[in-house]
């Protein structure tokens, strides 16, 4: 069993920052990629960014690319998505998820184990 708790939610304002935590406990932290995920209201959730467990493989959505970045620190079992320039778009509540053992993926169906969220809002 894994458990993943996401932090560092919150209320800003358009042009912004905000880094969210996730912690992960019960399985090797390490070998798992791992995953960012949200969900808006009244739409289907959706693929943010996934890093790979080495860290040497990133990806992300096209409408965060070059103000998103995840990261991730093995030694704290602990991922990172650091959101610069933030939109009233990205208001959501954001997931992180265990993925697949070598490289990425942007599909849901890659991930077994999942956060309860953290909320974002983004105020325009």
């Amino acid at each position: 069993q894994v458990q993943l708790v996401e932090s560092g939610g919150g209320l800003v304002q358009a042009g912004g920052s905000l880094r969210l935590s996730c912690a992960a406990s019960g399985r090797t932290f390490g070998s798992s990629a791992m995953g960012w995920f949200r969900q808006a209201p009244g739409k289907e959730r959706e693929f943010v960014a996934a890093i790979s467990r080495s860290r040497a493989i990133t990806h992300y959505a096209d409408s965060v690319k070059g103000r998103f970045t995840i990261a991730r620190d093995n030694a704290k079992n602990t991922v990172y998505l650091q959101m610069n320039s933030l939109k009233p778009e990205d208001t959501a509540v954001y997931y992180c998820a265990t993925g697949p053992q070598y490289g990425t993926s942007r599909y849901q169906t890659a991930y077994d184990y999942w956060g309860q969220g953290t909320q974002v809002t983004v105020s325009s």
